[in-house]
């Protein structure tokens, strides 16, 4: 994969390379290293998440894959016709995407599932060069504000130009369309933030669309 849209060996954040240093020696099997984007090359969607779960992404080396977080999210793209299979388990479980590719604002595991704005800043040059690579008119779909944000910066715009808001739909300044949802994490489905049903609307969205 070209290193201007990911790098395997980045170590670019100090206090990342050194968690991930720390959480491969406790988990020796784990990926514990920065996780690359998955999906078509060329996709109609690219979905942006926040970074690595320490049980799921980090460890099994493949966004949302092997959490609980990764759940709703590839039920959903089998529903809809992104993928070829309803659930994401390992890297050997034979899923693919179609036309949907998956990503992460920031590529490696922080602590505490928080990176730091510097973080978010250091990894955004990737997500610039992911975004450049679509094609005209994609949908870019944000998981979380975190994510919606790293989007507005990887166009260069100000965080206060678009709000995050679920279910929103919005013309970004070259013609892709970006549409923003409260992330699938265990605390946003069990509290009941995100449904089943909230979630498959912003996919009604974003089909609507493309």
């Amino acid at each position: 994969m070209d290193n201007s849209i990911f790098d395997k060996n980045c170590r670019a954040c100090p206090r990342l390379a050194t968690f991930l240093d720390e959480v491969k020696q406790k988990y020796p099997a784990y990926h514990a290293a920065p996780v690359a984007p998955f999906g078509d090359v060329s996709p109609a969607l690219l979905i942006v998440g926040l970074a690595p779960g320490m049980h799921g992404a980090n460890a099994s080396g493949r966004p949302f894959t092997g959490d609980y977080a990764g759940l709703l999210l590839y039920e959903t793209l089998y529903e809809f016709g992104f993928s070829n299979q309803p659930d994401s388990s390992a890297l050997d479980d034979g899923l693919v995407l179609k036309n949907c590719r998956i990503t992460n604002a920031v590529k490696c595991l922080p602590p505490q599932n928080k990176p730091v704005g510097a973080e978010i800043n250091q990894c955004n040059h990737f997500l610039q060069q992911e975004i450049k690579a679509l094609p005209e008119q994609a949908v870019i779909m944000v998981l979380g504000n975190i994510a919606h944000q790293a989007v507005l910066k990887a166009y260069g715009l100000r965080l206060s130009q678009i709000a995050f808001k679920h279910n929103q739909a919005t013309a970004l300044p070259d013609g892709k369309l970006l549409v923003s949802s409260y992330h699938c994490s265990r605390y946003n489905i069990q509290t009941k933030r995100l449904t089943r049903e909230m979630f498959h609307d912003v996919f009604n969205t974003i089909k609507n669309y493309i």
